[in-house]
């Protein structure tokens, strides 16, 4: 895209059930502020209410991903110790706000920095370009990750593998990323958004509310633990087994045909 403002803009375009969500500031790395902040969660709030729009795909024109926060321009904000969002906003990095209740795929290629690899670690599924190269660099400029990174990088990647990389600074490729777990797919370059798309996708064809159902669940495991996932198991079971998606999935099987499921 060429006609994006200075600020940059966040791009959005329906395929089906899928919503792509464009970062567009290719002349500065597609690096975030203010504005590109709000517009990526209003594209996750349209995600969000439309029914329409089953499964999320993040990306970025031109040849970088992001090079994370646009630090003159975030400064302000930075400074004062403000939230970066309103409390009601979804927020894509998943730490305040509206909880985010649909899939989402991330397509990655260039250059991935700080914020974009905490974003990654707040989607589910990750495609990258053989070219991507990522670095959490905060500890190089004097501060720290503090947009999810030490919470889920651990966790994703294991203690060993997130400490390596957060404490040092250091780059990793497309190659080390697959290899630790941070990114689930390395494609050659220039096939990483059709490749998410393809995935997303595929998720969305199935039912609608037993995926974000099973978003849920995995969800609750990670954030409050085993028990509170385990009691969540056979009620929600329960809830689905009565939707027309369940009785639609049943039919298909028996008939051998596509199921087509409606997200009721």
């Amino acid at each position: 895209m060429t006609d994006a403002p200075p600020e940059g803009r966040i791009t959005t375009e329906v395929r089906e059930h899928v919503l792509l969500m464009g970062f567009d500031r290719a002349a500065k790395r597609n690096a975030f502020g203010p504005e590109m902040l709000n517009a990526l969660s209003e594209a996750y709030a349209q995600l969000h209410a439309d029914d329409n729009l089953r499964c999320g795909v993040v990306h970025a024109h031109g040849a970088h991903f992001t090079a994370g926060l646009d630090l003159v321009a975030m400064a302000p904000i930075l400074g004062q110790g403000q939230a970066f969002l309103p409390p009601d906003a979804y927020d894509p990095w998943g730490l305040w706000g509206r909880p985010r209740t649909k899939p989402v795929v991330v397509a990655v290629q260039g250059m991935c920095l700080t914020l974009g690899i905490e974003l990654i670690l707040a989607s589910d599924v990750t495609v990258a370009a053989r070219d991507a190269r990522f670095a959490q660099i905060e500890v190089k400029r004097g501060i720290f990750p503090f947009g999810g990174a030490t919470l889920r990088m651990p966790e994703r990647v294991g203690w060993g593998n997130a400490m390596r990389y957060l404490l040092t600074g250091d780059e990793l490729d497309a190659q080390e990323a697959w290899r630790i777990g941070l990114v689930q797919e390395v494609v050659d370059a220039g096939q990483q958004l059709e490749r998410a798309v393809d995935i997303a996708t595929r998720i969305a064809r199935q039912a609608p509310l037993a995926v974000q159902a099973t978003l849920h669940n995995a969800v609750t495991y990670r954030d409050r633990g085993l028990a509170a996932a385990q009691a969540e198991l056979a009620p929600t079971l329960l809830r689905l087994a009565q939707t027309e998606d369940a009785q639609e999935g049943m039919m298909s099987f028996v008939e051998r045909r596509e199921a087509r499921f409606r997200g009721r």
